[in-house]
């Protein structure tokens, strides 16, 4: 980091002027040579008077970095950041951290709070909040809406991933408040972010009417304005929901869409989610163990190697299992099954929470009485977290069935 005298010799050098020349009339050349030799501290008249001589912001001159370097720093923690590596999370924060108090003000200086409040909280470290919300306060400032709405839908998925999902929908929808307060526009893909999570959110906490038609909404309008990146995960929000609902006609249709938008978009794991949909509506909606075994041992090979499918595929597996009387190997293979870290959503946290309910069932059936009770109020206590739903009956039922 440079000193202030260093930052106003290395102004003057790149425009090429002359101790004296950069003086000018309002102070002595020598008076000048002393300041970049850090021998005399300019006043605030004499700074300003530098700066204009300089053509820069008085803060240019007294920030520890100057514009260049800020960029050049940005352009660095970037790519560590792209990186999706701890490692370079925590090299990207080193590099962050001690210029924190001094990031005050401009483009540079809010991306690097955001960054540096991202890492943290993707660190798990504790103090990542006051970094955003300056972040947000800088781009509300300097009127970058797409900066300060990513910022603000970033803090209300905080939430989400913490399960505050009712508080998580209040901040979304404050955010979005805020974004649009001044002018009320939102560019399109701004806008379609906020149709997506506020989708997700109504479904978390059950307002499902305004939730199916916001879902209808987001997909309308991101056909109108040919934006796609958010679509996948629209088409398979909609067909779980006909899942859930019974509607074959449709899961039919969407089913089509996720997979025209996996060969569009060459994403095979969106092809894999119609698989999946199908075996676990076999499974759970339908009681078909043995047709969604077969589609099962269909499966082509490999699996892809994500811990969502491996699980997943696994616990249907164990479910169908149980369904056809194959008690201990079910049992084994519900044992096996774990909750991937980024499972947030109670459409999916549902889906997971059955595997201690058929677990129990497995149990009961071979002897194991005080192990399937123990199964079931592990079950009960974590659905009990999460909106009714036909999983939420399925392991009432079980949990009473056990007496528990």
């Amino acid at each position: 980091m440079t000193t202030l005298g260093e930052r106003i010799r290395t102004l003057r050098k790149e425009r090429k002027l002359t101790l004296e020349a950069c003086a000018g009339e309002q102070m002595t050349k020598g008076m000048l040579s002393l300041i970049e030799n850090n021998k005399a501290n300019p006043s605030m008249d004499s700074l300003n008077y530098l700066a204009g001589r300089l053509e820069v912001e008085v803060s240019e001159l007294l920030e520890e970095l100057s514009g260049s370097e800020l960029r050049e720093l940005l352009d660095q923690t970037e790519q560590l950041y792209k990186s999706e590596d701890s490692a370079a999370y925590d090299e990207a924060v080193n590099l962050i951290e001690p210029l924190v108090p001094k990031l005050k003000r401009g483009y540079e200086a809010a991306r690097l709070l955001e960054i540096y409040g991202r890492l943290q909280f993707h660190l798990k470290r504790p103090d990542w909040q006051p970094a955003v919300e300056m972040a947000s306060e800088l781009y509300g400032e300097l009127n970058i809406l797409p900066r300060r709405a990513a910022v603000g839908i970033f803090r209300a998925l905080v939430l989400f991933t913490e399960h505050h999902y009712e508080k998580a929908l209040a901040c979304l929808m404050e955010e979005k408040g805020e974004v649009t307060s001044g002018s009320g526009y939102i560019d399109p893909l701004t806008h379609l972010d906020f149709y997506t999570y506020e989708v997700l959110m109504r479904f978390a906490v059950n307002d499902t009417e305004t939730a199916t038609t916001l879902l209808k909404e987001a997909i309308a309008y991101s056909k109108e304005h040919r934006i796609f990146y958010q679509i996948g995960q629209l088409y398979r929000v909609a067909a779980y929901k006909a899942v859930i609902d019974g509607d074959e006609v449709a899961l039919d249709y969407y089913e089509r869409k996720i997979l025209q938008y996996g060969e569009f978009a060459e994403d095979e794991h969106a092809i894999w989610y119609t698989k999946l949909m199908r075996i676990h509506q076999l499974n759970s909606m339908r009681g078909d163990s043995e047709g969604a075994l077969r589609k099962l041992d269909e499966l082509p090979e490999p699996i892809p190697e994500v811990d969502f499918f491996r699980n997943f595929f696994l616990l249907e597996r164990g479910k169908a299992l149980y369904g056809t009387g194959k008690y201990r190997e079910a049992l084994r293979l519900l044992e096996k099954v774990v909750i991937a870290e980024e499972i947030h959503h109670p459409f999916d946290l549902s889906i997971y929470y059955e595997k201690d309910a058929y677990a129990a069932l497995c149990a009961e059936q071979i002897g194991d009485l005080a192990y399937a009770r123990d199964l079931a109020r592990i079950a009960k206590k974590n659905m009990a977290q999460l909106p009714d739903s036909p999983y939420a009956h399925f392991v009432e039922e079980t949990a009473g069935r056990l007496g528990v």
